[in-house]
């Protein structure tokens, strides 16, 4: 199966497997995603910024009614 095939098949762009195909032969799959959070703290994080959008959003309201 070629590697145009395989993507499709897989439902991802070209290049994100052609990457994972290139680490495996160097041997670094095992390492990928370490350096990322964890999807808890991204999940807070996510929450904290729509606080924050909407805190602005009701500031930038009240300044246009004013």
């Amino acid at each position: 199966m070629t590697l145009v095939e395989a993507a499709k098949r897989l439902s991802l762009p070209q290049g994100t497997l052609k990457n994972w195909v290139y680490t495996d032969k160097r041997g670094e799959l095992t390492t990928v995603g370490k350096h990322q959070k964890p999807l808890f703290e991204l999940e807070l994080e996510l929450s904290r910024v729509k606080r924050e959008l909407a805190e602005v959003k009701m500031e930038r309201d009240f300044i246009k009614n004013v």
